[in-house]
């Protein structure tokens, strides 16, 4: 038995993944998760408004420090129990008894739901992206429907549901491209926008570092908080090596290096393309959100670029944006994995399967595929509404990371520390990084301007309340009977060995 088999079975499991994923292969399913400029692209709607440049630049830097907090607090845990079941095992292990089984209970929900929301979202933002590259390439007059959007969408998720599916040795493998690819764009960006960017829309070091425009209607300290939105939207995901902890080798380190390595990285980068953008944007704020282009950075690549030069970057950023929803599908699956193995979710005997020819559990992903495209339908409720979605998987992630790191100081429980430890310092990260996620969850259920309409409010405040009022519900009518926390498979290990033994003595006779 190896050393990872090892720890696995000490926190009650056995070995059912290959460990084909190294460690520079784990940080790259969790870096092109990120996937700096695509995502940056997906959330200058929610950037620019809330102070223009000092937030995208001062905001940005002032987010990643807390994010990095979160990214620190996180990978302790990880690198202590590293199993795929992440958030909602922690949970159990630290919590106090009297909450633990609700709590972790909890916690699988929300973690699976919100990954879940995080696939549609992300391939809904490719499907649109998709479509505003034709919009491009018509100079504007082809203008998608709502329905063409979708369907794009539904392809895509099929496409997804097929590469997630494959052996976890091909998809490790593919994480190297990803990464190649992903730098690859960030220099592109960073290098062909200030060379190709008109003069009179080149700003000054006092206009990019120094210019507050508040276009959302709230205070400009509270709009300044909400810009810290767009490093959380980008850098997310601490949790996804995590997932894929048992299909890597030597998790204990490789865990929390694919962590902190990721996240370091991602808030350095977009700190940069911050910088790139707003010295090479002009000053029309309003007429980047308004462009009839109907995407900022699509329209700052118009401006900069022309038609064809912005067409020959967005397909590279759709090509990155592609390669994001593809790994948060693989860890949407490996987390449903864990928790119907755990017996928690429904129809758990048929999810908590593995495909006898890739070694991967093709069930999960074809039914989180299946959710995210249903989750995508409301996207012809309103632009209100799949917007809800975006937040959604946010909003979810804070609630997950939180709980734990919480439970782990407040449980009363013994904590073990991994390799990768922080010390004396392991206290005040986590109350640093608590506070702040406990912030940024109210802030995430704010609409968009003060005073809103129907079709402006911020929805993921219903759709995160539900999915935590269904499960609890779930929980009390039904799950409080049955589920006692994660189960150990060792047993089933042994029986086989035993069942195993048995035949081979028979046929020895």
């Amino acid at each position: 038995m190896s050393s990872d088999e090892t720890v696995l079975a000490d926190l009650g499991y056995r070995q059912e993944f290959k460990r084909d994923f190294s460690r520079f292969e784990l940080f790259g399913l969790s870096f092109s998760i990120m996937g700096i400029v695509q995502s940056i692209a997906s959330i200058l709607f929610y950037s620019i408004p809330y102070g223009g440049p000092v937030s995208m630049v001062w905001g940005w830097l002032a987010g990643s420090v807390f994010i990095i907090c979160i990214a620190l607090a996180i990978s302790e845990l990880g690198s202590s129990a590293p199993t795929s079941g992440g958030l909602y095992y922690w949970t159990f292990m630290y919590s106090s008894p009297r909450y633990r089984k609700f709590l972790s209970w909890l916690i699988g929900y929300v973690n699976t739901i919100g990954y879940i929301a995080g696939v549609a979202a992300v391939d809904y933002s490719c499907a649109v992206a998709i479509l505003t590259a034709a919009t491009l390439g018509s100079d504007g007059t082809y203008e998608p429907t709502t329905a063409q959007i979708y369907g794009v969408f539904c392809a895509l998720l099929a496409s997804h549901a097929l590469l997630a599916s494959l052996a976890t040795k091909v998809i490790a493998r593919l994480q190297i491209v990803y990464v190649l690819l992903n730098i690859a764009v960030f220099f592109a960006i960073v290098i062909a926008i200030p060379a190709a960017t008109p003069v009179e829309l080149k700003n000054d070091a006092k206009y990019a570092f120094g210019h507050f425009e508040n276009l959302s209607g709230y205070p400009d300290g509270f709009a300044f908080f909400m810009s810290f939105l767009a490093p959380l939207w980008t850098i997310g995901g601490f949790d996804t090596p995590v997932h894929i902890s048992e299909e890597a080798k030597n998790a204990r380190t490789a865990v929390p290096f694919a962590i902190m390595s990721a996240t370091t990285l991602g808030c350095i980068l977009g700190f940069a393309v911050n910088i790139c953008l707003v010295l090479n944007m002009g000053t029309d704020l309003v007429s980047i959100i308004a462009s009839p282009i109907g995407q900022p950075m699509a329209t700052i690549l118009f401006n900069s670029l022309g038609t064809r030069g912005t067409i020959a970057f967005w397909v590279f950023i759709i090509m990155t944006l592609y390669m994001a929803a593809m790994d948060l599908l693989i860890s949407a699956s490996r987390q449903a994995f864990a928790f119907s193995r755990d017996g928690a979710l429904p129809l758990s005997a048929f999810l908590y399967k593995m495909n006898s020819y890739t070694g991967t559990p093709a069930n999960c992903v074809c039914v989180c595929a299946i959710i995210a495209a249903m989750l995508g339908l409301l996207s012809f409720a309103g632009s209100a509404a799949i917007g809800a979605i975006f937040t959604m998987g946010i909003a979810c992630q804070y609630i997950c990371y939180c709980t734990p790191v919480v439970a782990r100081f407040l449980g009363g429980q013994s904590f073990t520390p991994g390799p990768f430890n922080l010390g004396r310092a392991s206290g005040p990260v986590a109350s640093v990084a608590s506070v702040f996620m406990i912030f940024m969850i109210v802030v995430l259920f704010f609409p968009t301007t003060p005073g809103p309409v129907a079709q402006d409010m911020n929805y993921s405040s219903v759709v995160v309340g539900g999915t935590i009022i269904l499960a609890s519900m779930y929980y009390f009518v039904s799950g409080q009977f049955w589920f006692t926390g994660p189960v150990t498979t060792l047993q089933d290990e042994c029986a086989e060995k035993r069942t195993s033994v048995g035949t081979s003595s028979q046929g020895s006779k």
